[in-house]
């Protein structure tokens, strides 16, 4: 493959769990933490827009639990 056309290796799989449900205080869906907006560009995303995106579900996830995800 050429550096134009990444091999499909190189893209990161959905984080979609199945759970398909925005809530509605944090607006991200509740099983992949995922605004609507990601989840609908997703298949458009180049690699690295879709690593950035894993990057930060993590760190949603924690502030949504520990109760800071409003500050």
């Amino acid at each position: 493959m050429t550096a134009d056309h990444p091999s499909s290796s190189s893209d990161p799989p959905s984080p979609c769990v199945g759970v398909c449900v925005i809530n509605p205080q944090t607006q991200l869906c509740e099983g992949c933490f995922r605004t609507l907006d990601e989840i609908a560009a997703w298949w458009d995303y180049t690699p690295q827009q879709k690593n950035s995106v894993l990057a930060e579900l993590e760190g949603r996830l924690a502030r949504i639990v520990d109760g800071t995800f409003f500050d």
